[in-house]
């Protein structure tokens, strides 16, 4: 995978259309990849726009992705009330059904030959990276036919790595959860120190650490957790990581480790590459899922402690109690901003979120184009980068506070400040 680093993004390039839609026409929507806490904002963002818009006729749902619109496997959404679509933006996943398909190039056209029968003229796909890769397959192919689509993408990753844009929906409440899980981790770790002193979090993040970075907002002192945290865009040595743990026990007295599956060794090769093997996804992404068990491996056998090992998978990435509400309103705005882009004749464009902070907190959308996001990823930048037990850096904490709200307080202890001993 290619990468891109964080950047402002001019938006004088991002206008692809001709002011509005030559002609209307129907919509289709449909979701993909990884499902969030706020993915069905965004459709109901979709459907909340598309009423408004007097070019849009019927609006349909593929089911499962573009696989739907392979099978014809469709939904007809706009019927739907309000009351449904308030329930709708509040239920996490996906409602419409995922999935992670690659279109191959025959895929492609039978897609197009299924969008024009529909007479669809608006296509949102709800997605990351790939789904980015998917809509402009569909949009370059829509232009060597002729056929006017108008086809326009709504960011979706809780992992944040997606270019051209500030943050992306989902990321957000994600981030909220994990803050908030470490917080608690760290009151059960301390508790039990004198068995298990060492606790290690592994959670998402291939390429980029936005979202391990976040684990650690909880953090108010020293000695709060995570005391350490590995991102991929910092490769690390194990005898470094060690070290590392040996200075934070020597101190505390426990340590709650919070690790990228995506963390990588000194030499680029993947950390969890012994136990995910070679295995990849149809997009050609390695299969991850192991770097916090081979540190808990080699920390026990270096330093003879007991280590304790959790992975949230999919539970980070969807629990309804941790939505962020900036997440939930600027998910929301994202399906509406996607529809306004493609009714005004954009396409091969995406929905992206862009933001600053100062005075205050304040954010918009403009068209971004999908050749800068398919098969890109967004490292974090260096200006928010810290050592691995000075996370976060206050850089860091400035960008990501306003997406994730309040967290709770550290809460409080009867033991010492070191206790084991």
């Amino acid at each position: 995978m290619r990468t891109a680093q964080h950047s402002a993004f001019n938006t004088q390039h991002t206008a692809r259309g001709t002011g509005h839609a030559r002609r209307g026409g129907n919509l289709l929507v449909a979701q993909s990849g990884g499902t969030t806490a706020v993915m069905n904002a965004s459709l109901t963002g979709v459907l909340e726009e598309a009423a408004r818009q007097p070019a849009v006729g019927r609006v349909y749902g593929a089911l499962h992705g573009v696989l739907g619109l392979l099978e014809g496997a469709l939904c007809e959404l706009d019927q739907h009330d309000r009351a449904l679509r308030q329930q709708l933006a509040g239920t996490p996943a996906a409602a419409l059904g995922s999935s992670r398909h690659r279109l191959s190039a025959d895929e492609v056209e039978r897609a197009l030959a299924a969008l024009r029968r529909l007479d669809v003229r608006f296509l949102h796909y709800i997605g990351g990276n790939d789904s980015a890769q998917t809509s402009l397959d569909l949009h370059h192919a829509a232009r060597r036919a002729g056929y006017e689509l108008y086809v326009t993408g709504v960011p979706k990753t809780v992992d944040n790595d997606l270019p051209g844009m500030d943050h992306a929906p989902g990321f957000g409440s994600a981030a909220r959860l994990l803050a908030s899980a470490v917080v608690d981790a760290g009151c059960d770790t301390r508790a039990m120190q004198r068995t298990d002193p060492i606790k290690i979090i592994e959670v998402g993040g291939r390429d980029a650490g936005w979202l391990a970075a976040a684990a650690a907002l909880g953090r108010r002192c020293e000695s709060d957790p995570p005391q350490l945290v590995y991102l991929p865009e910092r490769p690390i040595e194990i005898a470094a990581v060690l070290a590392d743990v040996e200075r934070v026990l020597a101190r505390t007295g426990w340590a709650v480790i919070v690790v990228s599956e995506g963390v990588r060794n000194a030499d680029g090769s993947l950390l969890a590459a012994t136990t995910a093997g070679a295995r990849t996804d149809r997009f050609g992404h390695p299969q991850l899922g192991g770097a916090g068990r081979v540190l808990m491996d080699r920390i026990t056998e270096a330093l003879g402690v007991r280590v304790k090992y959790d992975r949230p998978g999919s539970l980070q990435r969807l629990l309804r109690a941790y939505r962020s509400a900036v997440d939930v309103r600027e998910a929301r705005q994202a399906g509406r901003a996607a529809v306004r882009f493609a009714t005004q004749g954009q396409s091969g464009v995406i929905a992206a979120i862009q933001a600053e902070r100062t005075p205050r907190y304040r954010a918009w959308f403009t068209a971004v184009p999908l050749e800068l996001v398919a098969a890109h990823a967004r490292l974090m930048p260096e200006s928010l980068l810290s050592a691995p037990d000075a996370y976060p850096s206050a850089a860091f904490r400035a960008y990501a506070a306003p997406l994730v709200g309040r967290l709770p307080e550290p809460g409080v202890t009867l033991l010492p400040e070191r206790g084991a001993g």
